[in-house]
């Protein structure tokens, strides 16, 4: 059996903490979800898998 690939799908810088995750258009679509990256500065969608980066030098501040 082959070993999973932990790489991401996609990759996508954001400047924002907060970030809103429905997979694309058509059949890569999933439910819309919400992520936060306040902590460590990136998140994988828990469906697609496209991880979400905070852009160097942009801040992660809380939402209100």
């Amino acid at each position: 059996m082959p070993a999973m690939s932990t790489e991401p799908v996609e990759t996508v810088e954001v400047t924002t903490a907060s970030v809103a995750c429905d997979g694309g258009p058509g059949a890569a679509g999933h439910p819309k979800v919400y992520l936060n990256l306040a902590k460590g500065g990136q998140i994988d969608c828990p469906y697609c898998g496209k991880r979400f980066v905070m852009k160097a030098g942009a801040k992660a501040a809380a939402a209100h």
